[in-house]
């Protein structure tokens, strides 16, 4: 029951990450990711100044030891020689005084030594750790600023990505249905053909029914009393006969004209409107 509770739950911590990562914005997680960097940056810097604090306080002590024993084997010696001098004058008491001296001068020089050699070792390695520090602090500066600037070139390509992605789905939208009240480019193309064809053939039809032809007949019969009026207002203003001829002429082209489906030109004015006496 126990092994099988623990594959349960590896199950749904792997299928609530896959959820996470195909919903993740890859924006959001790319700064994410440059602020870890930067983060985990100044935190290696804090450590490297630790490291870098730590070898200077080790040579401060260093110097500070070296000073003191400098200054306790002076004292040394001049309690050697105030003690010699002692002697010379017989002053044993004197003598024993500077001697006992002179031999706690010298227990402090050897304490000092001592110190002074671990203090050199330990600057030793702190001065290693300092350099490593340092050069870590380097190479990782390189890799951030590396890091910035692919930064930007992923934002870039995620820009253009996305872009892609609507094209894509413009172009998958000519062809596929895109909603229930949204017809495509090709379905709305279909439907005019259709109309268009529809309303040729009900021409066709209309020009070779008998109702047609009844209205082309009544048509030339109308041209026709047009020419005949045309000619006796001819005849009555005294124009030659020639024009008479030129005119029927038009007429019979325009009467050809609207047998084809054009319209039909404007009447002529009747009884001598519109002339000049």
């Amino acid at each position: 029951m126990i092994k099988f509770m623990r594959r349960w739950w590896n199950y749904m911590v792997a299928k609530a990450s896959g959820d996470f990562e195909s919903r993740a914005d890859p924006k959001i997680q790319l700064e994410q990711a440059i602020q870890e960097a930067q983060q985990q940056h100044r935190q290696l810097k804090e450590q490297a100044a630790n490291v870098i604090a730590h070898q200077k306080q080790t040579e401060i002590k260093l110097n500070r030891v070296m000073d003191d024993y400098e200054k306790v084997s002076a004292n040394a010696r001049q309690a050697v020689m105030m003690a010699d001098d002692s002697q010379k004058k017989g002053d044993e008491g004197k003598m024993v005084q500077y001697t006992q001296t002179a031999e706690s001068f010298a227990n402090r020089m050897i304490a000092l030594e001592r110190e002074i050699e671990d203090l050199k070792s330990l600057h030793l390695q702190a001065s290693e750790a300092s350099d490593k520090a340092k050069l870590a602090v380097n190479q990782n500066s390189s890799l951030l600023q590396k890091k910035l600037g692919e930064r930007q070139k992923l934002l870039s390509q995620l820009d253009q990505a996305k872009m892609q992605e609507q094209l894509n789905t413009a172009m998958v939208s000519l062809n596929e249905q895109v909603g229930q009240d949204v017809p495509t480019l090709n379905e709305v193309q279909a439907k005019i053909e259709q109309r268009y064809a529809k309303a040729k053939g009900a021409a066709e039809l209309q020009e070779s029914s008998i109702e047609g032809r009844m209205l082309e007949v009544e048509q030339a019969s109308l041209n026709v009393e047009a020419q005949g009026r045309l000619s006796e207002i001819r005849t009555q203003l005294g124009l030659e006969s020639g024009s008479t001829g030129a005119t029927e002429a038009a007429l019979g082209q325009a009467q050809d004209t609207r047998a084809d489906g054009a319209p039909a030109p404007a009447q002529m004015p009747m009884d001598g409107e519109g002339t000049t006496a």
